[in-house]
C-alpha cells in the first residue's frame, strides 16, 4: 500500500505543478506574445485557441489523477480502520470535490470553450456569456488546485523520528 501511496502522491504533486505551470507560466506567454517577439504575431483569439489545446492535453492527466485519487481515498475510507476517521473523511471529501470539479472543468467548461471557439472570435472575446463561463472555469480550477494541495499535505507522510 505504501508504494501505491507514493505513486499517488507523485501524480498528485505532478498534477498540481502542471496546473500552476499552465496558469502562471504558459498562459502569460501565450496571451502576451508581443512582450517577447513584437506586435502582430497572434491575435487574442489565436492565443486562446493555443491555450485551449494545452488544456485539452492537461485534461487527460487531470481526469486520470482525479479518478485515481477518488478511488484511493474511497478504498481508504471504507477499508482503513486504523487511520483516524476525521482524516479519512476529509481526504475522501477532498478527493470527491476534486473529481466533481475535474468533471465539471473537462465536460462543461472546456467543452463550452471549444464549441465557442468553433463559432469564431465573435462567440468568445466579444461575448459576455463566454467571459462569465471562462471566469467560472478559472475559479473552478483554483478551487480544485486548493483541494488538491490540501489533500496532498494531509496525505504527505509524517516523519515519526525525533530530532
Amino acid at each position: 500500500m505504501k508504494s501505491i501511496l507514493n505513486i499517488y502522491m507523485f501524480l498528485l504533486a505532478m498534477l498540481i505543478g502542471m496546473e500552476i505551470s499552465a496558469g502562471a507560466f504558459v498562459a502569460p506567454v501565450i496571451f502576451f506574445p508581443q512582450n517577447l517577439i513584437g506586435d502582430g504575431v497572434l491575435t487574442h483569439f489565436q492565443s486562446g485557441q493555443m491555450m485551449s489545446a494545452i488544456f485539452v492535453k492537461l485534461n487527460y492527466v487531470l481526469i486520470a489523477v482525479s479518478v485515481l485519487a477518488f478511488l484511493y481515498e474511497t478504498i481508504n475510507f471504507f477499508k482503513n480502520k486504523i487511520e483516524n476517521f476525521n482524516i479519512r473523511f476529509s481526504t475522501f471529501m477532498l478527493a470527491s470535490i476534486n473529481l466533481a470539479l475535474a468533471l465539471l472543468f473537462i465536460f462543461y467548461f472546456t467543452s463550452y470553450i471549444l464549441e465557442a471557439q468553433k463559432l469564431g472570435e465573435i462567440a468568445t472575446i466579444q461575448s459576455s456569456e463566454f467571459n462569465q463561463i471562462h471566469k467560472a472555469s478559472e475559479w473552478s480550477m483554483k478551487i480544485m488546485m486548493i483541494a488538491q494541495t490540501i489533500l496532498f499535505f494531509i496525505r504527505f507522510p509524517k516523519n515519526k523520528s525525533n530530532y
